[in-house]
């Protein structure tokens, strides 16, 4: 004999089976259908793949450039020469139509002397920018132009040997990627 009151306990139908079991039919099918609206927003392989890169730079010279494409952008990777970089340690910060470095690796207001503008102390000579005009997204030609830097023909703007904006429309200093050197000859941009 057991003390529980049968009548108090629920019955379970099987009507109560079926809009539990339709239920779960119903939410397994509305994800089902709406994964592919969801999956389509993120990234897809190639872009996820160029997150960052590493760049051979061992048969870059003094004196020489490098362009190789991150995320849809090209990327200036440049060896200065001495007299390049002299030319760059030279400009006066009251001289530069924007005196913020804009370097990704740098605090946002660090001023863009050469050396921020560059891959820092001890590696002076390499420059590594984004290789696109900050006035409509030109992409400039390597040494030309007043200052022997960058020069966007489409507009006028010149930059120097530092991808600084020196004359022209353009209102900011060329854009630096965050990056590395992982060895003495590889950088990883990204």
């Amino acid at each position: 004999m057991s003390d529980i009151d049968s009548t108090k306990i629920p019955e379970h139908s099987r009507r109560d089976f079926l809009y539990v079991a339709t239920g779960m039919a119903g939410a397994v099918g509305a994800a089902g259908a709406l994964w592919p609206f969801i999956d389509q927003m993120r990234p897809d392989a190639s872009t996820r793949a160029l997150a960052s890169i590493q760049v051979d730079v061992s048969a870059v010279e003094p004196g020489m450039s490098l362009t190789v494409k991150w995320r849809g952008q090209p990327v200036f990777i440049r060896n200065r020469t001495e007299a390049e970089i002299e030319a760059a340690r030279e400009v006066s910060l009251d001289d530069l139509k924007d005196p913020i470095a804009r370097n990704a690796n740098l605090p946002t207001d660090e001023p863009a002397t050469d050396v921020a503008r560059s891959a820092g102390e001890g590696m002076e000579s390499w420059l590594v920018m984004i290789g696109i005009c900050t006035h409509l997204g030109c992409v400039p030609l390597g040494q030309q132009g007043d200052f022997g830097g960058w020069f966007c023909p489409c507009h006028g703007s010149h930059y120097d040997t530092a991808g600084r904006i020196r004359k022209g429309p353009a209102p900011e200093n060329m854009a630096i990627p965050t990056f590395e050197f992982i060895s003495d000859t590889v950088i990883e941009i990204g």
